[in-house]
């Protein structure tokens, strides 16, 4: 039997899940805000054998610069103890994977979260799970301008909604077991941070 533990910190959401051959077995999700640090360890501890596992999959990003670094920080030092693997993901697939899931007439949406600075990151996929471009850091005007008629799912929505309130906006979070829906390529990525946004401070003379 092959097992993978799933950490989820990009976002709001703190939340793990482990997956016994492509087979959800137990998960706990919680919307924390900002206190990834210290409900993650406690949250793995609850799973089945304290989490343990073979593989180790979690999310890079985009989303919360602190959350991705507790996440990954998290997943490199637990495989290091158990000499498991360890590969990453992104929140929008995640997402977008989800929706897709739940509703089988959805044939394409956009994916978008909260970014920084009132921006929101947001990305395009089609069924079967596809992205249709890459995923970019938008202001709400663009954002709203490049939905172009998709229903827009995730954190983000707010800021469209404001825009716009007659659009189909569906709001949802990542979530750790989720990461059952993904097609392979989807978590593969090397488990370093997706950021999506240029650093705010740059070195003089840049």
């Amino acid at each position: 039997m092959s097992e993978t533990l799933v950490i989820e910190t990009a976002t709001a959401a703190c939340s793990v899940a482990l997956i016994r051959d492509g087979t959800v077995i137990a998960e706990r999700h919680e919307d924390v805000g900002r206190g990834h640090a210290e409900r993650l360890i406690p949250m793995i501890a609850e799973l089945p054998d304290g989490g343990r596992a073979d593989r180790i999959l979690v999310d890079c990003g985009p989303g919360s610069f602190t959350g991705i670094r507790v996440g990954i920080a998290a997943a490199r030092g637990l495989a290091l103890g158990w000499g498991a693997e360890v590969t990453g993901f992104s929140s929008l697939p995640l997402v977008a994977a989800a929706a897709l899931a739940a509703d089988p007439a959805l044939d394409e949406l956009a994916v978008v979260l909260e970014g920084g600075h009132g921006e929101v990151f947001m990305q395009a996929f089609t069924r079967p799970l596809a992205e249709t471009g890459p995923f970019a850091s938008r202001q709400p005007e663009a954002a709203l301008a490049a939905l172009g008629g998709r229903p827009a799912i995730g954190n983000g929505i707010r800021h469209l909604a404001a825009l716009d309130p007659r659009l189909d906006l569906r709001e949802a979070l990542p979530r750790a077991a989720d990461a059952a829906l993904l097609p392979p390529g989807f978590t593969a990525l090397p488990a370093r941070p997706i950021y999506g946004r240029a650093p705010d401070a740059k070195p003089l003379g840049s």
